[in-house]
């Protein structure tokens, strides 16, 4: 087994705080780290909304073609930005530290609505407010819940995107808890909600590191050291269901499985658009991941049979 393994990474904040991560975990097995900072195109184009990009992959690519050519042994991604097929000679060796999995709701205490939030909705803001997220997923959820709200699209790294809601520019803002967690950003000034799984539903795979390489067992053997059995296996459930739908970060889709006290619970978005005023909204319980990713897409596919799909 190699002793000096090269990383791959985006140069964003949270990036980096992933990519240091897995080398700790690395250097626990007697390995020495390097990192490569790669810019994706993702990186590039932060001024488009996903929803006019063609394609996938935007925050992956480059980092795909890195390991391929040998600039890289490995990538670490955040895995919900990663696509469930893997490119030939490339495989997802490890699935690492799932974090709390959950929206983060932040809103200028100005634009908070006491009524609302004593009432105990879910996205307790005033009547009009602008909401920013370039998420067809959040997008589509706000629009279900509250259409009275303004969603403006919202890109950058996540200190971008609250200096942004800090500036003004927006009422509220949609991140993931497990960057929030993980960058340990002070959010004083503004009003914070965690939105529960069973009240907005995040994205596949959403606070799990996955860890990518050459398909090659000098790479892949070390690599699965790393990865953890128990949350890996709701987090592929999740993937399944992703990959079955062949969706990416465009698609209005959130799913979510994780272990309760009664077993295994499953939550579920789907929508037509980010418009669509009735989407599919499924909660399941179940013994397993596999059994509920097997119940729910049952469900999936009739929906996609009314939209006249040959996916299902």
């Amino acid at each position: 087994m190699p002793t000096v393994y090269k990383i791959g990474t985006r140069g964003s904040d949270l990036a980096l705080w992933q990519a240091n991560h897995i080398s700790d975990c690395l250097r626990q097995l007697g390995i020495k780290p390097e990192i490569t900072i790669i810019k994706t195109t993702g990186d590039k184009i932060d001024n488009v909304p996903f929803s006019k990009l063609e394609g996938k992959g935007f925050f992956t690519k480059e980092l795909e073609d890195a390991q391929l050519d040998g600039r890289v042994d490995l990538a670490v991604h955040s895995l919900k930005d990663l696509s469930t097929t893997m490119p030939d000679g490339l495989v997802l060796a490890a699935m690492v530290g799932r974090e709390d999995a959950r929206e983060t709701l932040l809103v200028r205490r100005e634009a908070v609505d006491e009524e609302r939030l004593a009432a105990g909705e879910v996205l307790p803001l005033k009547s009009g407010a602008k909401i920013g997220t370039s998420a067809a997923r959040r997008q589509a959820q706000v629009h279900w819940l509250r259409p009275d709200l303004e969603i403006a699209d919202l890109r950058g790294n996540v200190p971008t995107r609250v200096n942004r809601l800090r500036e003004g520019m927006y009422d509220a803002i949609l991140l993931a808890h497990a960057g929030l967690l993980r960058l340990e950003l002070d959010l004083d000034e503004f009003f914070v909600k965690n939105l529960d799984v069973d009240k907005f539903v995040p994205a596949p795979a959403q606070g799990m590191l996955g860890i990518q390489c050459r398909n090659e067992a000098q790479w892949v053997q070390g690599i699965a050291k790393l990865n953890c059995p128990e949350a890996a296996g709701a987090v592929a459930a999740e993937r399944l269901l992703l990959n079955r739908l062949d969706g990416g970060c465009q698609l209005p889709f959130g799913v979510n499985i994780q272990q309760g006290e009664n077993g295994w619970q499953l939550e579920i978005f789907f929508a037509d658009s980010p418009e669509d005023s009735h989407p599919l909204r499924l909660s399941l319980k179940g013994d397993s991941p596999d059994d509920l990713a097997e119940e729910a897409w049952i469900a999936l596919a009739e929906r996609l049979k009314k939209q006249g799909s040959t996916k299902a």
